[in-house]
């Protein structure tokens, strides 16, 4: 795959430089635990096929904004992604796509990574999940 390839296929992933980056730049500024299940969900939402960079990045932006907004609002990480977050996941993405597949291994980490960040909240494991 040339640099074009490679550089073109990412602009399709994450969407224009300059808006991933100021999207990270915003999750870089959540607290260690939102900032933990957001970039749980970001790694979940790249099993999903993009339609195109621009509404893949209006995604990402969307998925800040709800953490600021969670993190303002006192809400905790439960209240935003739900008991199950592949479902909280699933339902997020099909607002900008059709999208894919996400392999079973995938689903897990999302569930793990989702239940620690939530445990750090408390102090202790989220007996819930």
């Amino acid at each position: 795959m040339s640099d074009a390839e490679k550089a073109g296929f990412i602009s399709k992933v994450i969407g224009p430089k300059k808006r991933w980056r100021a999207y990270k730049a915003r999750v870089k500024e959540l607290p260690e635990n939102y900032r933990a299940a957001v970039e749980a969900v970001e790694r979940y939402l790249m099993h999903f096929v993009p339609t195109d960079g621009d509404s893949n990045a209006s995604m990402f932006e969307d998925l800040a904004d709800l953490f600021e907004q969670a993190v303002a609002d006192g809400t905790p990480i439960r209240g935003v992604v739900g008991e199950d977050p592949v479902e909280f996941v699933e339902a997020f993405v099909q607002n900008y796509s059709e999208g894919g597949y996400a392999p079973a291994r995938a689903r897990k980490r999302l569930t793990d990574d989702i239940e620690r960040a939530a445990a750090d909240e408390t102090g202790a494991e989220d007996e819930t999940v």
